[in-house]
């Protein structure tokens, strides 16, 4: 449902030049791109540490896609409205962190958004507005309210028949955390896993300098607008000017408001900075849904997270925390 796009720079460096190397691999893994760059030693450990990350998605996505009809997730959302179905402590634990957020966000932000009707289409075959009965069957299986968790049992259970849970991007989120923590564990001091803009940074370039991300300017998509150092922490950003719609001379965003059914307007971007990218995508995400002024709120309750929001409108607005020193360039869109 977010549309995420950040362009990150990498200076690769040489192996005669440096005492450490960079190895980089793209992969679609969990239903999107996965760049992944391990900083190493040598040539032979970076190979095999990306191997290693590669491997580690992939187990975590068999256990939480709704895409795969095997995975716990699938179980659950196959049973709802039937039993509850025992997950491993993992996946309970994941959920219950999203459910968490759902509450903080007042359902801005919903995991059960997978059970929503996809009555908005994007892809240029949409002529009129859905009716406004359409657009409330399209959310009365959303709910997290619904989603029943049970610490003892480790058990998820979907009150309503249809419901369906998702992780999405905060899957993403979730895994490339995941391989962060393990790569440090290994010994490996730097790197970037990288899900289609949801990014877990550490360490610097073996050229000692850290990396730079570039932060697309929503206006003009093939254009930067800013150029943002990162430590060890995450980046995410979630934008609705890539997917959109023009009905009766208005535009409405592939976002859709999972409260509501409507597409969510006010922002068109919003790159979040945290500590880690599970709850940098949620907050990303709600944020779009909240608009500018509850989403700001909202943020300055987690001082660990700063954020840049750029309105339909074109202002660039920053939350308390973020500090404009960071940026390279002047956001200008």
């Amino acid at each position: 449902m977010i549309t995420k796009r950040l362009f990150i720079f990498l200076f690769l460096c040489s192996v005669s030049s440096y005492s450490q190397v960079l190895q980089k691999k793209t992969t679609l893994l969990m239903g999107g791109r996965f760049d992944i760059t391990i900083v190493a030693q040598d040539t032979t450990t970076a190979k095999e540490n990306v191997k290693v990350v590669i491997t580690e998605i992939t187990r975590i996505e068999n256990l939480i896609s709704d895409w795969i009809p095997s995975s716990q997730i699938s179980q659950v959302n196959q049973n709802a409205g039937i039993q509850p179905i025992k997950v491993d402590r993992e996946v309970f634990d994941l959920t219950q962190r999203a459910v968490k957020f759902s509450k903080i966000t007042g359902g801005a932000f919903d995991i059960s958004f997978a059970a929503m009707d996809r009555i908005w289409k994007f892809d240029g075959s949409m002529s009129e507005m859905p009716t406004a009965a359409a657009i409330q069957k399209s959310v009365e299986k959303v709910g997290y309210q619904n989603i029943i968790l049970d610490s003892l049992q480790s058990t998820i259970f979907l009150k309503t028949k249809g419901m369906k849970i998702g992780f999405g991007a905060l899957g993403e989120g979730y895994a490339t955390d995941k391989c962060r923590m393990m790569m440090l564990q290994k010994g490996i001091q730097a790197g970037i896993i990288n899900a289609s803009g949801d990014m877990s940074v550490w360490g610097k370039q073996p050229n000692g300098k850290p990396w730079n991300i570039g932060i697309t300017n929503p206006f003009y998509p093939d254009r930067m607008m800013a150029i943002v150092p990162l430590g060890q922490e995450a980046v995410t950003t979630s934008g609705s000017y890539e997917k959109f719609v023009v009905l009766g001379g208005k535009r409405y965003s592939h976002i859709i408001n999972p409260m509501t059914g409507y597409p969510a307007v006010g922002l068109c971007s919003v790159t979040i900075f945290g500590p880690n990218a599970e709850t940098a995508n949620a907050l990303s995400t709600s944020l779009m849904v909240l608009g500018q002024k509850e989403g700001l709120r909202l943020l300055d309750t987690l001082p660990e997270y700063s954020g840049i929001l750029i309105t339909e409108k074109g202002a660039v607005i920053y939350s308390k925390n973020f500090s404009k020193k960071r940026i390279r360039r002047s956001l200008k869109p």
